[in-house]
């Protein structure tokens, strides 16, 4: 399916699983031409072929960290250079930890944050210079209801998801004289993605999503919308407003709600092994 404007020129990021890789084959459906970017090339390989087989105008990848200033730089130059433009670039790349604060190792502490916060910081200042150059251009930033809310024992994840809405909120300001440039902040609640498998976890326990869920393609519309429609700020279910006025308006109550109902709905506590 063909975009009515014709193919978009976009690019995405933690495009190896959950919501970037939807968001990725959402593109693809589209007709758009699609850049790929991960850390390891092998995992974009497939979903490279998947997005042409989806119907994507073309497909490529990227072998990047997002916190690499040097690189990202290249590959936005590259992009430009392919195409003479880049129409939207969707920042999915993230990273979680499970931990009390004084007990998160100070490596996944600073990882987390790098990856999410800085990382997102690096892709910005790139693609905003090209957006600036020429003049209109789609950032969105992927997020989360925890850079709404607070919850026990995923302090860095947390902080470095209101930084990250922080960040969107920055940039739209800074960028109001171009009109035709806009920063989208999209944030997820409860994702079925392998973020929670792959969690950098102190605190000892089998990682889930806390209900309600809901898929990374559900997920991924929401994120691809904002290329047509971009808003300043979006959720992807009515319920993370919910809970987003239960933390603003009741916040007695959620302090003492929080703890007991995340435990019962996402940790399965297990034998905790020493870290070296």
């Amino acid at each position: 399916m063909t975009s009515p404007a014709g193919p978009q020129v976009v690019l995405v990021t933690g495009a190896s699983s959950g919501i970037g890789r939807a968001t990725a084959l959402e593109a693809a459906r589209h007709g758009d031409h699609v850049t790929l970017l991960a850390r390891g090339e092998t995992d974009l390989l497939g979903l490279m072929d998947e997005c042409l087989g989806a119907g994507a105008a073309s497909a490529s990848v990227a072998a990047a960290d997002v916190t690499d200033d040097d690189r990202i730089a290249e590959v936005v130059a590259d992009l430009v250079a392919a195409h003479d433009r880049i129409d939207a670039v969707f920042h999915c790349a993230g990273v979680v930890t499970y931990g009390r604060a004084e007990e998160v190792p100070h490596e996944d502490f600073a990882a987390v944050v790098s990856t999410n916060l800085i990382g997102s910081a690096v892709v910005a200042r790139h693609v905003v210079r090209a957006f600036r150059r020429q003049e209109h251009g789609v950032l969105v930033l992927v997020g989360s209801l925890l850079g709404h809310i607070t919850i026990p024992e995923m302090t860095p994840y947390v902080v470095s998801k209101w930084g990250v809405r922080a960040l969107a909120k920055q940039l739209s300001l800074e960028n109001l004289d171009l009109p035709h440039i806009h920063v989208a902040h999209v944030a997820p609640g409860s994702v079925d993605t392998p973020i929670y498998d792959n969690a950098l976890d102190s605190a000892g326990a089998v990682n889930a999503p806390p209900p309600p869920v809901i898929s990374p393609e559900r997920a991924a519309q929401v994120v691809y919308r904002q290329l047509r429609s971009p808003r300043a700020q979006s959720q992807t279910a009515m319920t993370n407003y919910a809970l987003i006025w239960s933390h603003d308006l009741l916040p007695f109550v959620w302090r003492r709600l929080v703890g007991p109902v995340f435990h019962a709905v996402s940790r399965r506590h297990t034998e905790v092994k020493d870290r070296q």
